[in-house]
């Protein structure tokens, strides 16, 4: 077993088991063997096949994205980037996700682009939420990332035949046979060669659901020792249709049926009881998320673009409520996500102290870590996974470097990432990827879109061209 050394970092973002924080260590080393951590400190005097010069280099735990759709986003730069239904408050979801589909030999494309970009921008563990697609499991192994494979399945799918109003059609054995198959999924990922793949269990979202299938999927997954994640508190419509249907909020009905807990994952979560969009008779939801220990999977920038924001990220922190990022749309670059949770919450907040970039970078890895039951990844430390991130401090877009992580964050961005190291092997090199070919995969995404566009009218429910739903930015002489 070969032993790998990062000599002399000129920082490293280390792990301090006494106070459970990450510390600045300057001028340290970090030593793996076998993709586990042996050593970080000052002074490695143990044996190293291979030295790695860490001066000039910030080294940093790799970041873990807790709810991202590889299989589908990407395809959709473009298209959605300032599209949202105004008969059903903005929402994307309900008129647009439906018809911007890429077809089966899109997929495999989409989720290269994805992956290409995440590893770029630090993340070394994913969660992918995606339907199930013929050669999944290969194809995020050839990667080289670390993933959480969690399959969606659902009782039902959504549709408006109107723009303004939300209709359901309902297979509660469809949904039952979906779950079945999930779980057959999870244990082949489990099993998978590369030792890389773990599993998730996701009922897609909390209205298209039956009581049942969450109930059974839930405890199948506490069974099973799994994480359990559901899109909840997404939309104002969604909100709506769970208050009329349960008489509940929908972190209250999840609540209601004993769903919230530790291992348990809301993705998104905005539309709480107090949310001003949504304020409702009760005043318990932020409650009941810190007192469950349930993660809320906070992800901007989809929002954003249609003035929708959670208020606010430092509010659910102070409540006690662990958080967690993801890249649920493009671009998959989790530092760009990152600055941007920053700068929602404060101006939603309208103070610049409700958060931290300690606490910022805490979500992007142990608080993900925690939701995922992992304790081996998001943080420097030894016996955890050798998921390493070397950043150039040494990069124009760094300097001055006083604080490296806020001058990341905040400045350099994917621009600095240097070099990406997941469970000891390293898969981006001075920039670049060495297990994708990113650009062949963009590439082919671009072909694959105009396919898309083409068959849009087929499945708009007004038979509209992609120019009325979506208008370029300036008109084509």
């Amino acid at each position: 077993m070969a032993t790998t050394l990062i000599r002399n970092a000129e920082f490293v973002i280390a792990w301090d088991a006494g106070s459970q924080s990450h510390v600045y260590m300057p001028d340290a080393d970090v030593a793996y063997e076998d993709g586990v951590i042996r050593f970080v400190g000052r002074g490695y005097d143990g044996a190293a096949d291979t030295v790695i010069d860490g001066r000039g280099f910030m080294a940093m735990p790799g970041l873990v994205n807790i709810h991202s759709h590889p299989s589908s986003e990407p395809m959709n730069k473009g298209l959605t980037d300032e599209v949202g239904t105004p008969g059903l408050y903005n929402s994307s979801l309900y008129e647009y996700l439906p018809i911007f589909r890429g077809d089966a030999e899109a997929v495999p494309n989409c989720v290269r682009v994805a992956l290409s970009e995440l590893l770029l921008s630090g993340v070394t563990t994913v969660a992918d939420l995606s339907m199930a697609h013929p050669g999944w499991l290969d194809l995020l192994a050839e990667s080289g990332m670390r993933v959480c494979v969690a399959p969606m399945f659902r009782s039902a799918r959504w549709y408006t035949k109107n723009g303004h109003l939300v209709e359901y059609a309902w297979d509660e054995a469809s949904g039952e046979k979906q779950m079945a198959e999930a779980f057959t999924l999870i244990e082949r990922a489990e099993q998978h060669p590369s030792g890389r793949l773990f599993g998730m269990v996701v009922p897609a979202q909390i209205d298209t659901c039956s009581e049942t299938l969450l109930k059974d999927s839930f405890t199948e997954a506490k069974a099973r020792g799994l994480s359990w994640q559901i899109h909840a508190a997404q939309s104002v419509t969604e909100f709506h249709e769970i208050t009329r249907r349960h008489g509940h909020t929908p972190i209250g009905w999840l609540d209601h049926l004993g769903l919230l807990s530790e291992r348990s994952i809301i993705g998104h979560g905005i539309f709480l009881d107090d949310h001003p969009s949504t304020r409702w008779h009760t005043d318990r939801d932020m409650a009941r998320l810190a007192e469950t220990g349930t993660t809320v999977a906070h992800c901007p920038t989809v929002f954003a673009r249609r003035g929708i924001s959670l208020k606010d990220f430092g509010r659910y922190r102070r409540a006690g409520v662990n958080m967690g990022v993801g890249t649920d749309t493009y671009p998959h670059n989790m530092l760009d996500e990152l600055r941007l949770v920053a700068y929602i919450a404060r101006t939603q907040a309208t103070n610049p102290r409700t958060m931290s970039s300690a606490d910022l970078f805490e979500a992007a890895t142990i608080g993900g870590a925690r939701a995922l039951g992992r304790e081996d990844i998001g943080r420097l430390a030894p016996r955890c996974r050798a998921d390493i991130v070397l950043v150039d401090v040494t990069h124009p877009r760094m300097r001055p470097a006083r604080d490296p992580l806020r001058s990341l964050i905040y400045a350099a961005g994917d621009r600095a990432v240097h070099t990406v190291i997941v469970d000891g092997q390293k898969v981006v090199d001075a920039g670049r990827l060495l297990t994708i070919d990113y650009e062949q995969a963009a590439a082919a995404l671009h072909e694959a879109q105009k396919r898309v566009m083409a068959n849009v009218p087929n499945l708009d429910w007004a038979h509209r061209h992609v120019d009325e739903i979506s208008p370029p930015t300036f008109r084509t002489i």
